[in-house]
């Protein structure tokens, strides 16, 4: 049985930077694409950044463009997220998932998601 397990969250100041790292067993990871969502108090959960199986193709939220890197090593099943000049409106709940399509940014073509860490960006 497939598991996903985030870390690294935290609490940080505005421009700061925190690296989310996800670890996932119980399945073949390297066949999976990768993706992290966040969800805000209140808010509905979105799409923030997605890998390819191979790591070769990511796709990003608009508004995470240059800030935020995903990246993987399927040698050590770990997909991160690398944050740097962190906004207040980052704050929010991460979540990592796994699926079949990068392309995709909707939650619901995401079958396997960990328990999220959360990130809070102080002002």
């Amino acid at each position: 049985q497939g598991r996903l397990v985030e870390s690294g969250g935290g609490l940080v100041q505005t421009g700061g930077s925190l690296r989310l790292s996800c670890a996932a067993s119980g399945f073949t990871f390297s066949s999976y694409a990768m993706a992290w969502f966040r969800q805000a108090p209140g808010k509905e959960r979105e799409f923030v950044a997605a890998i390819g199986w191979r790591g070769t193709s990511s796709y990003y939220l608009d508004s995470v463009k240059g800030r935020f890197t995903i990246s993987r090593d399927n040698a050590k099943n770990t997909v991160y997220l690398q944050m740097n000049s962190l906004k207040p409106d980052d704050t929010a709940v991460y979540y990592c998932a796994a699926g079949w399509d990068a392309t995709s940014r909707s939650s619901r073509e995401y079958t396997l998601w960990g328990q999220g860490t959360q990130v809070t960006v102080s002002s």
